[in-house]
């Protein structure tokens, strides 16, 4: 392996450790962030030997906006950590996707391939996160929770990152006393908002689709569902909505109700979300208890950052990780899956380029995981970015609504195009998105 970089560094932006003080904790990689992208490349760097370093600014278990719905192609890479998926430790199966749109309602099971799992699960990012957090010190990653990220350390002669700058929640320690972290490889798995990203001069990207999705729970009979539910459509008495609902099953006494919209609808950023969420329960059914007096947590939101949003992936010895680098589909606002395959895709580039001996190769196979990516996303992304353009006009999303939902073959291919699930050798549907996620020229 290559020597490690020097501890004393500075660099305007960054910071230089403090003369005097004890050495600064090391490790082979940091990785700031310990949600589903931070803890899976967390996960298998340890299982690779490495010494990983996972700083959280939270403490287990906490609260994180989603819809807590797992596709197939989640549950493969849960399954793929060795985690147990059954009821019995607390995941909720679900058969598939129930759509409502243009007045009618189609139940759409999850295809059956050979290449993930013909069932969908639900769980609370609360539990979700702390499981995989869990999961990764089981490997052998060490986890920092409570500590904060306030910036990078860069090398004055390379220009590299070379470990961050952290404040620990319960440090008493007088201000401006912050403690140093070196490492050979620093992952950026922190989130949309991304602090380490822009203070490495990463900003997010204008031209790429962002998403804003808002959620609550509310007690309901409606919880044993084993459905996920999609609204294609929202109504206000005879007035369209923008933007898409969805009613996910907890299996509790709960479920998981909320909507999303896109920026490249008209009404985003001019929209009281939390308003025009109420207005649409307000069309729900009695019986279902979607009533303020059922809610039992507070309607909380987030944004949904799509279709590598931010780039490069990789940026002077910092790598970017799930929602970090805007790995969200576009397609249908998934985001776990992507973090998690993201995190293990950039695990294993960063094992290969710590094995080469010297620092001109080990740089050069880290310049790879931005085509990896790439490879793995790009053109399906490209076609993503397309369709968010297309249905930001709520009146074209209702025709094709209208004309859809009447053709279940129509809707079939539908899921296994949204959801981003077919077989490399599959049907002619696998064949027709894997051919156009081929031909789709990948993102630059």
């Amino acid at each position: 392996m290559t020597e490690r970089a020097p501890q004393e560094n500075r660099a305007s932006g960054g910071h230089r450790a403090v003369p005097g003080r004890p050495a600064a904790d090391e490790a082979d990689v940091i990785v700031v962030g310990a949600g589903p992208a931070g803890s899976t490349t967390a996960f298998y760097l340890a299982q690779a030997g490495l010494d990983v370093l996972m700083l959280e600014k939270s403490r287990f278990p906490r609260e994180k906006v989603c819809g807590d719905g797992l596709t197939p192609r989640a549950v493969k890479a849960l399954v793929g950590m060795g985690i147990n998926v059954g009821e019995q430790d607390g995941w909720v199966r679900n058969k598939g996707l129930r759509v409502i749109g243009a007045g009618k309602r189609l139940e759409l099971p999850w295809p059956e391939l050979t290449s993930y799992p013909g069932y969908g699960l639900v769980r609370t990012r609360r539990d979700l996160d702390q499981t995989l957090a869990r999961r990764a010190q089981q490997a052998g990653a060490k986890l920092l929770e409570g500590v904060t990220v306030t910036g990078p350390v860069i090398d004055d002669r390379t220009g590299q990152i070379t470990g961050v700058i952290a404040k620990a929640e319960d440090d008493q320690s007088q201000e401006g006393s912050p403690r140093t972290y070196t490492s050979r490889i620093v992952v950026a798995a922190d989130g949309n908002s991304s602090r380490l990203s822009v203070a490495m001069g990463l900003r997010r990207r204008d031209d790429r689709p962002l998403g804003v999705a808002v959620r609550t729970y509310y007690r309901t009979p409606r919880h044993d569902d084993d459905y996920l539910e999609s609204w294609l459509d929202l109504w206000d008495g005879d007035r369209l909505l923008p933007g898409y609902g969805w009613i996910f099953g907890m299996g509790d006494g709960t479920s998981n109700v909320g909507l999303g919209l896109l920026n490249t609808s008209a009404a985003f950023g001019n929209t009281d979300y939390h308003a025009l969420l109420r207005r649409w329960l307000k069309s729900m059914p009695a019986e279902w208890g979607y009533t303020e007096e059922n809610r039992t947590q507070p309607i909380r939101g987030a944004a949904l950052p799509m279709g590598f949003n931010r780039t490069p992936h990789y940026h002077r010895g910092l790598l970017l990780a799930g929602d970090a680098g805007g790995m969200v589909n576009p397609f249908n606002g998934e985001g776990i899956a992507y973090a998690m395959e993201s995190g293990e895709i950039l695990a294993r580039t960063v094992t290969q380029a710590l094995a080469r001996s010297r620092r001109a190769e080990t740089e050069q196979v880290l310049a790879g995981y931005p085509r990896a990516l790439s490879q793995a996303y790009g053109g399906y992304y490209t076609l993503g970015r397309a369709f968010v353009k297309a249905i930001g006009r709520p009146h074209l999303m209702h025709f094709a609504t209208k004309h859809g939902m009447s053709r279940p073959a129509l809707m079939r291919f539908a899921i296994k195009l949204l959801a981003n699930l077919t077989d490399p050798r599959g049907d002619a549907a696998d064949r027709l998105v894997n051919g156009l996620s081929k031909l789709a020229p990948n993102p630059e």
